[in-house]
């Protein structure tokens, strides 16, 4: 559909040109969405030096000099830099006002990427560079010219938007070399071909330009900026995301940085009318490989907001086939309202390309509207966590705190029944007086969202929390804590995501060796998910499969055809450490082998329990029905589940980040296998060179 024409291959540039993208309205601002950060622009128009049939002003009044061969009046003193967001009438007056930038600094620009419409031959999308820019190629190395090149980074890459002017999109301003004298001679961009004009002040050309500055709120702009009062009038505001002075530089720095080293690395900045910063968002390319597996059910943490903390973090999190927590995304939110969460759930919605079966959050008013927006058919559900660490808040005050907080836990984890919940609910507002009390009011009206008796039939993969002692803890909870600033976060945020990579690796690793030496009985259940669970998973489940002789009864109460309710007794542990007996009711089908217990143990950790297990084993059942073996705890998950996307995936022949995506999760099945043995290695280090080495052969032939 669409071709390229480059003076140097990039592909990596042209990458993030050609993505698709998601567009949507926001406050009056266009919102991009693509495998880059594309911010949204403001209509603000700024002079920015040159001027068409006028008087020429003195030189103490403009600040500036005429340059004869270009026919531009250039303001020296105040020309500010290129800065994401700008906006040009024209792809020329786009590359005119470079060409004038990099006059003033003292280097030269030439066009690395040009892409043009296919049937249009219309240009959408270049990249302007230094001329430094770049290596020469081997072919050219024997050449007598002297290299030039330094592989200079600075470049800004701009695009044409809806409005048909053309935006910045990427800015890198530093140069890895010495910059040369202020370079008076210039060139005006016509047509196909740059060449000199000489032209007199008269026809000095007008050039508009539309500017969109990503700043702090603590007014960390350019001082020479003529928008640096507008931008100290709204600093402070609330739907402003909180920065401190360089924050904003060192979050767009080190998304730069993490692109050079991750290609698939995606951020979004959005940003005002006046350019001021609100929300960001970013996921690199493992996070989005782990949305593709286990977005199932996602938890989505929001604590870093409510709890004040210095830096505005949410992150999304899933569970992978270990049953460790996996980063989703993360984003840095301007505040708890609902067009923030709005904005980040819609972004990760357009670029994980997933939408979760159960999300899990903290009660908030504004993120539960905004989710209802954006996944409708997703089950959302509180987090059991949140609501009892907040216990002591909330009714740390009563005269019968203990009583009150002994009877809450009681009514959560101990009853089977909405009838035997509510009951005891009742009991504990009227037996300790607290009935008027709020926040128990308001829980008791939303207690089908949090109240485990209520979600028995929501999926949620481990993340429900639903027994005593079990919690739901923040991805970063050693690295962030309430004044860690935002530069240290971002430091920290790779070595985070480092260990748990490795603990990810190390857990695929050890379920690849698991020996028969582990199994702790002789129940063939037990024998059957230790060939195919993970390590960590089938821990899980052997706890399930010991705890079946605390089971010491199993009866048949009622028959109704095919079906058969079987009371099962278990000894378990009350107050006290008392021993205890209570009844688990167990449905049972026997044409089709469903089995369902009332502790919905499978719904809420994704296996069997105990007196589910017990009902099988008493109707002769020898192997767990498929139906209860979830792919998703697999040893070999990750290879099943793209073996069957790639034969039922279509690949578009244009889309270079589905070529990415796909290319990354084929590598990373050779990477896990090959680290089973030294064997192992040597064949996929073998294999992946062979491959590299055809790879580049296409290059050869091409060139």
């Amino acid at each position: 559909m669409e071709r390229s024409e480059s003076v140097d291959e990039d592909v990596q540039a042209s990458v993030y040109l050609e993505n698709d993208e998601i567009r949507e309205r926001d406050g009056g601002c266009t919102l991009r969405i693509g495998e880059d950060a594309l911010v949204c622009s403001s209509e603000h128009e700024i002079d920015v030096g040159f001027c068409q049939n006028e008087q020429r002003k003195s030189e103490e009044e403009t600040m500036g000099e005429f340059d004869e061969q270009s026919g531009l009046v250039v303001e020296r003193k105040e020309f500010d830099a290129p800065a994401v967001g700008m906006e040009f009438e024209s792809y020329d007056d786009a590359y005119n006002y470079y060409n004038c930038y990099a006059t003033e600094v003292g280097f030269r620009v030439r066009v690395k990427n040009s892409w043009f419409k296919r049937r249009s031959k219309e240009k959408y999308g270049a990249v302007l560079c230094c001329s430094s820019q770049g290596f020469k190629r081997i072919n050219d190395v024997n050449r007598v010219r002297k290299e030039t090149r330094t592989g200079c980074p600075a470049m800004i890459r701009m695009r044409q938007v809806d409005s048909k002017r053309w935006r910045v999109v990427e800015v890198i301003l530093d140069h890895n070399h010495l910059l040369g004298c202020k370079l008076y001679k210039s060139v005006i961009r016509t047509g196909t071909k740059r060449k000199c004009v000489s032209s007199p002040v008269s026809d000095a050309k007008t050039i508009k330009l539309y500017r969109a500055h990503v700043i702090d709120n603590g007014n960390n702009v350019n001082p020479n900026s003529t928008l640096n009062k507008k931008f100290q009038d709204s600093a402070g505001s609330p739907d402003l995301l909180s920065l401190k002075r360089g924050d904003s530089a060192a979050i767009y720095n080190y998304f730069c940085r993490m692109q050079l080293t991750n290609p698939n690395f995606f951020y979004l900045m959005d940003v005002n009318d006046e350019g001021q910063l609100r929300n960001v968002f970013w996921a690199d390319a493992f996070s989005k490989v782990s949305c593709s597996y286990f977005g199932d059910v996602i938890f989505i943490d929001n604590s870093n907001i409510s709890g004040k903390f210095e830096i505005p973090l949410v992150t999304l999190t899933g569970v992978n086939h270990h049953g460790q927590t996996t980063l989703l995304s993360c984003g840095l939110l301007a505040g708890e309202t609902v067009e923030s969460y709005h904005w980040l759930l819609k972004v990760w919605l357009g670029v994980m390309k997933c939408s979760p079966q159960t999300i899990v959050t903290d009660r908030c008013k504004p993120l539960e509207a905004a989710i209802s927006q954006v996944f409708p058919r997703s089950h959302h559900r509180f987090s059991l966590t949140h609501i009892m660490r907040k216990i002591p808040e909330k009714l740390g005050g009563l005269h019968n705190y203990d009583g009150v907080r002994k009877a809450f836990t009681k009514a959560v984890y101990e009853t089977l029944k909405v009838v035997e919940f509510e009951a005891a609910w009742g009991f504990m507002v009227h037996n300790f007086g607290v009935i008027d009390n709020e926040w128990l009011r308001s829980l008791y009206e939303e207690r089908a969202k949090w109240a485990p008796v209520y979600l028995k039939d929501t999926f949620f993969a481990g993340i429900a929390a639903a027994h005593p002692g079990e919690t739901l803890n923040p991805f970063f909870e050693r690295y962030v804590h309430k004044q860690t600033p935002l530069k240290e976060f971002l430091d920290k945020y790779e070595l985070a995501l480092q260990k748990k990579h490795r603990e990810e690796t190390l857990s695929d690793l050890e379920s690849l060796t698991l020996n028969t030496a582990e199994l702790k009985t002789k129940c063939s259940f037990e024998t059957q998910l230790s060939r195919i669970y993970t390590k960590d998973m089938f821990k899980k489940f052997q706890v399930e499969v010991e705890e079946m002789y605390s089971c010491f009864s199993t009866t048949q109460v009622h028959v109704d055809g095919p079906f058969v309710i079987f009371l099962v007794k278990e000894r378990v542990q009350g107050e006290s450490n008392r021993r205890e007996i209570r009844d688990f009711e167990v449905l049972y089908n026997r044409s089709v082998g469903e089995v369902r217990c009332i502790c919905s143990c499978f719904n809420f950790y994704g296996y069997l329990c105990r007196h589910a297990l017990c009902v099988l084993n008493f109707n002769g059942v020898e192997e767990i029905p498929l139906r209860y073996i979830l792919p998703r705890w697999r040893k070999d998950y990750k290879r099943l589940h793209f073996a069957d996307n790639s034969l039922t995936g279509f690949v578009d022949g244009t889309d270079r980040v589905q070529w990415f995506d796909q290319l990354y999760k084929n590598a990373l099945q050779v990477v896990e296998e090959g680290a089973v043995s030294l064997d192992h290695y040597k064949v996929a280090m073998q294999v992946l060179q062979e491959s590299l080495d055809k790879v580049h052969s296409v290059e050869e032939k091409q060139d």
